[in-house]
């Protein structure tokens, strides 16, 4: 077997494990924290972060930008519902759960978050349309500077002692730049060195998976009273912000007469955040318990996305199978 083929299938064999990952090392957190709260202590989340969008940056091709310009609506549509519905149910909920301000400032920023990779990896796995994904997830990331903060200071600005361009300046530097730079080394390696950029693709998520897992565990040993004593509260918030998302995600495709392989990517793009640049912005201008709900979020829509991923792929081998003539 070579190099390359067993660096593909550890890539993959960590992806479909991911959860079980974050919740073994969130285990082992809550018993020795002292294992993973240096990486907070060292100021390590963020560049973490930063690392995981140059990855992000890696999969993006000329051929992504081409699709904005292809199906500018559908990629609209789906932009809008998130950087509309998530920030406004983030801050419903946490007036209806009346969560305390730190607590309550990390349900927003995850609503204000733009869209994760993994709704790339369930619009594929749920037969969505994954160019489509693709396109609203980089549209969103690149606009983050901007809606991010607007969100925040909006929606949390009275509690708020960061400023706009505070918290602009800080994505441009863990998702915009990375981002950029991941797009441009990987032209350049598709031009000149394309087993190179292979064995990139597959090597990044071995390393997304990895630094998520330690970011998490690191944000459940700081909080371990908090989890104890607020777990309840912001456990409803995260599950119902993500169940809000999916199924707003889901109506707005339908409502805008979109296929039904984008339907199913407006669900995810609209329920499945960037948790994690909500993580490294709570910890670097907030607290480690403003990171508890950014964190509880990155492993519940971990769990909920491929549930769904499966029934939607489910749905379309049954329907296939109805539809298939009976033998005479």
């Amino acid at each position: 077997m070579s190099g390359t083929s067993i660096v593909s299938r550890v890539s993959q064999y960590a992806s479909r494990y991911f959860v079980v990952w974050v919740l073994l090392f969130a285990g082992f957190a809550l018993v020795r924290p002292s294992l993973f709260t240096w990486i907070a202590d060292r100021g390590l989340i963020s560049p973490g972060l930063g690392l995981i969008m140059l990855g992000m940056g890696l999969t993006l091709q000329p051929v992504d930008f081409q699709r904005l310009a292809a199906n500018p609506r559908d990629v609209a549509i789906g932009a809008v519902a998130q950087w509309v519905v998530m920030p406004l149910a983030a801050y419903g909920l946490t007036v209806v759960l009346s969560l305390p301000p730190q607590l309550a400032i990390g349900v927003i920023l995850v609503g204000a978050a733009p869209g994760g990779t993994a709704s790339n990896v369930m619009a594929y796995l749920g037969k969505g349309d994954v160019a489509l994904s693709v396109a609203i997830t980089t549209v969103t990331t690149l606009a983050a500077p901007l809606v991010m903060p607007a969100w925040v200071v909006l929606l949390a600005g009275e509690t708020l002692e960061v400023t706009f361009l505070s918290l602009f300046t800080s994505i441009v530097q863990i998702v915009f730049i990375p981002v950029v730079l991941g797009f441009v080394l990987r032209y350049i390696l598709d031009q000149y060195a394309p087993t190179l950029a292979e064995v990139g693709l597959d090597l990044f998520p071995v390393i997304s998976v990895a630094t998520i897992v330690a970011i998490v565990a690191a944000v459940v040993g700081l909080n371990v009273d908090n989890i104890l004593s607020a777990a309840a509260a912001v456990l409803v918030a995260v599950v119902a912000h993500n169940a809000i998302g999916l199924g707003a995600g889901y109506g707005v495709g339908r409502l805008a007469g979109m296929p039904e392989d984008r339907v199913r990517t407006c669900t995810f793009e609209v329920g499945l955040q960037n948790s994690g640049l909500a993580v490294a912005l709570a910890t670097a201008f907030f607290s480690p318990t403003a990171a508890l709900a950014p964190a509880l979020f990155s492993v519940w829509h971990n769990v909920t996305g491929p549930a769904l991923a499966s029934y939607f792929s489910r749905s379309d081998s049954a329907s296939k199978a109805t539809e298939a003539p009976a033998d005479d």
